[in-house]
């Protein structure tokens, strides 16, 4: 087991080291980018389901549900639900949308590496290159992977905040 998790850390650091230093920040976005997923799911899984029924609790145990004071009671905890769900989105889809530009950012680094080459060896050693030709294309292609694996996700957890809202208030009736 240890020998497994020393090889996947080596494998790790030589991609990282044909990819260039940008990496490491592409490596941090996703790692935030997956623990506020996992958040996200949780809530979602989890702790939501709670906060629903104590939202539904407390409206059904209220007499008045039909004057102007209740809708606007029904309101406020309609839209703090919303809130809680709608929580941390805005910051998972900045986080999607960083990763492709530090991706780029690579990409431009990779290339300043191909130019210093160029100029030390000349433009016929294509070996010598290559490096950094890799050092140009595995930063964007780890970015835009980022980004794709957070992608869905942004989608799934905009689409379910809205759902949850709209089956949270349609339970809330008048009685």
């Amino acid at each position: 087991m240890f020998f497994q998790l020393q090889e996947a850390w080596y494998n790790i650091l030589s991609f990282i080291d044909m990819g260039g230093p940008v990496l490491w920040p592409i490596m941090a976005v996703l790692f935030f980018m997956w623990l506020m997923i996992i958040e996200r799911l949780w809530f979602y899984m989890i702790t939501y389901p709670g906060i629903r029924k104590k939202i539904l609790t407390a409206w059904d145990e209220r007499a008045d549900t039909s004057s102007w004071y209740a809708k606007r009671v029904r309101e406020q905890l309609v839209s703090e639900a919303n809130i809680g769900l709608r929580s941390g989105v805005g910051f998972l889809d900045a986080l999607v949308a960083i990763s492709p530009l530090l991706g780029l950012f690579g990409t431009v680094y990779g290339m300043l590496n191909v130019f210093d080459i160029m100029a030390i060896e000349g433009t016929s050693n294509a070996r010598a290159m290559a490096g950094g030709v890799a050092k140009a294309t595995v930063p964007t292609m780890a970015g835009m992977i980022a980004a794709l694996s957070g992608v869905f996700f942004t989608t799934y957890f905009k689409q379910k905040a809205s759902t949850e809202t709209e089956k949270l208030e349609d339970s809330m009736q008048h009685h």
